[in-house]
């Protein structure tokens, strides 16, 4: 992680575990993540390893994802799975909020 950064979006979660989580670094400064983006922050551990957090945005605000305590260093690994499936859940729910609005549309002419 650059020195200047505190967290980093998470871009793309492949279901390859051998290939890297892609992330955006983000600054102290950075707002709330957008709708169905998730933030990862991690400090280390007071006792061994690193505590992560992650938020997810939801339309009107972020929202306590996850939280792994005293995670150890390939923590990447055991966030993964649950990464994959909310960016998967958030991509789904986008899928059928678009058509629900093009249903509605249609319904409305």
């Amino acid at each position: 992680m650059p020195p200047w950064a505190s967290g980093a979006l998470v871009r793309r979660v492949p279901a390859d575990p051998g290939q890297p989580i892609e992330v955006l670094w983000l600054p102290d400064t950075a707002p709330r993540p957008p709708f169905g983006r998730i933030l990862l922050r991690w400090e280390k551990a007071p006792e061994a390893g690193w505590d992560v957090t992650a938020r997810l945005g939801l339309a009107t605000a972020d929202v306590h994802l996850a939280t792994w305590p005293a995670a150890p260093d390939d923590w990447p690994r055991l966030v993964r799975p649950t990464l994959h499936e909310v960016t998967g859940l958030c991509s789904a729910l986008a899928v059928a909020t678009a058509a629900l609005e093009l249903a509605n549309r249609l319904a409305d002419s």
